[in-house]
């Protein structure tokens, strides 16, 4: 009885993951963006390998879209030298500013 209560719960996982993505999905349509602009595609998915030798400690920085004036542009997380960096990341973002909007490029916080 319990095997088939694995079982029964392993096939449902799917259908929780494709619910997940399907509100995913619905919150990026949803998001505003400046008037011509596309909206960012959402950060893709990335195996974070383990971190290098190092003598000052390192701290991941995600992979993330960037724009570059004229499309969005897929940079890859990378280690970095953790000095200077907060905790939390930022992604990049369109602010409205002067009447104009302006990207704000993905950084620390």
């Amino acid at each position: 009885m319990l095997s088939s209560q694995i079982r029964g719960a392993a096939l449902r996982r799917p259908q929780h993951l494709l619910t997940v993505a399907l509100i995913l999905a619905l919150g990026a349509c949803a998001a505003e963006s400046p008037a011509g602009y596309p909206v960012a595609p959402p950060p893709r998915a990335e195996l974070v390998p383990a971190p290098p030798q190092s003598r000052v400690p390192l701290i991941w920085r995600p992979g993330h879209y960037d724009w570059d004036g004229a499309r969005y542009v897929w940079v890859p997380g990378e280690w970095v030298d953790r000095a200077g960096h907060g905790t939390l990341w930022q992604d990049g973002y369109w602010r409205r500013e002067d009447g104009q909007y302006v990207w704000v490029a993905p950084h620390w916080m």
